[in-house]
């Protein structure tokens, strides 16, 4: 037994035996078929190259086609409201699909394939709560296939961005320079009120490392994220896309790539560092986000990567959120809760959080009630943090490339 197969070996010992995942697929048929005859297939070996060739082909194929069922599931409507088991399902499928196509072979190619399968079983799929050593099997997965994947990015070098000098600008809220824990509670938590924090993310390895673009072509070229089309998430022409990092960072910061008819694309509210946490080290989690009376609250950390002119349109949003600007600068224009009435949110289910409006250019005439709302202008430039309580409505517009990290908590 070769080397490629040991490890695998070792790495089968960490998908789920059917009893793991059983009661998920007990309504479900014909994916519990599939599953239990992977499961069983890998759990009843002790050794890869003791496994019927025979047996493995047919199971593979099985694999492979309730993956593609249950992609056309996922895709069947919005995505939100795409049961849970199914998803889980389509990234259970996923990470048996990546073993049979290893078993295939262990090419270059082939591992960058797997590599997309993974990240799409994260993206697309719900690993939440899946079996006890999901977690384990993706951390190993990823390492094991980043081994080779990063080290074959040979794409043309991006730039490394200027450092943007601060700026002395408008701001309509209160600011604070590197506030205490207690001072950010009673001033800004329990009072409710929007601040921007200055110097708090200063010790941050990120502001100096991610304006090398090249850097995060480095360290994430290879994996798969889901990139936003258009200026903003609320116009006609909006549209997702899942595509390679270094695709997206080449089409939107390559040199000579921009020109008038340029189509913007956004790296917008993802889950970046849960999906590659080699980004993670080099940001934490701001002591800010644990001053909520639950002690271990969970915080959700979102990317936020793009080129300028992107723009969130103004919504809100029902959680704390802290907005850390690693590099470039974004305008943003503020309106408090009591306003609603006067902001002409969306009607639809899935933008009711979203204002018809363009904060930048209000349109008096269509939209009369805005003549009674106050808006709050400012400019977050790189080491500031920008607080928002819960359900402030906020507009968003990048001014130069930018990357932003986005903490929201209970």
């Amino acid at each position: 037994m070769g080397a490629v197969e040991a490890s695998l070996l070792e790495l089968a010992k960490l998908l789920p035996r059917f009893e793991d995942i059983a009661e998920l697929l007990e309504n479900e048929v014909e994916a519990r078929y599939i599953l239990q005859r992977a499961a069983d297939h890998f759990g009843k070996r002790h050794a890869i190259d003791q496994l019927d060739r025979l047996e493995e082909e047919e199971i593979s194929y099985l694999i492979h086609a309730l993956v593609d069922k249950n992609w056309e599931r996922i895709h069947s409507g919005h995505f939100s409201c795409v049961p849970l088991t199914i998803r889980k399902i389509y990234a259970l499928a996923c990470y048996f699909k990546i073993f049979f196509l290893l078993l295939e072979n262990s090419s270059l190619e082939q591992r960058e394939l797997c590599g997309t399968v993974l990240d799409e079983a994260q993206l697309l799929g719900c690993t939440d709560e899946l079996y006890e050593k999901c977690n384990e099997l993706k951390d190993t997965l990823m390492q094991y296939l980043d081994e080779v994947t990063t080290s074959s990015n040979n794409s043309l070098p991006l730039p490394i961005l200027t450092a943007v000098e601060r700026r002395v600008s408008r701001c309509d809220i209160p600011q604070l320079e590197a506030p205490s824990i207690l001072e950010f509670r009673t001033s800004c938590y329990q009072a409710l009120q929007p601040t921007l924090l200055l110097n708090t993310i200063n010790h941050w390895s990120a502001l100096s490392k991610w304006r090398d673009l090249n850097y995060l072509l480095k360290v994430a070229g290879n994996r798969t994220v889901p990139i936003e089309i258009g200026s903003n998430y609320a116009s006609d022409e909006w549209s997702q896309q899942l595509v390679k990092l270094r695709v997206f960072l080449h089409r939107q910061f390559g040199e000579g790539n921009y020109s008038a008819d340029h189509e913007i694309e956004y790296l917008a509210q993802h889950e970046l560092f849960a999906q590659i946490p080699a980004l993670k080290a080099d940001i934490c989690v701001p002591d800010y986000c644990t001053v909520s009376s639950n002690n271990t609250p969970g915080v959700d950390i979102k990317a936020w990567l793009g080129p300028s002119h992107t723009i969130s349109p103004m919504h809100n949003d029902p959680k704390h959120n802290l907005l850390c600007q690693v590099f470039g600068c974004k305008s943003i224009i503020l309106a408090s809760p009591e306003e609603t009435a006067n902001l002409y949110t969306h009607e639809s289910e899935f933008l009711n959080n979203t204002s018809q409006i363009d904060a930048a250019k209000p349109d008096f005439e269509r939209f009369p009630l805005l003549r009674r709302v106050r808006f709050y202008e400012l400019l977050l430039q790189p080491g500031d943090c920008l607080y928002l309580p819960p359900k402030w409505w906020h507009y968003v517009r990048s001014e130069t490339p930018s990357f932003s990290v986005s903490f929201w908590w209970e």
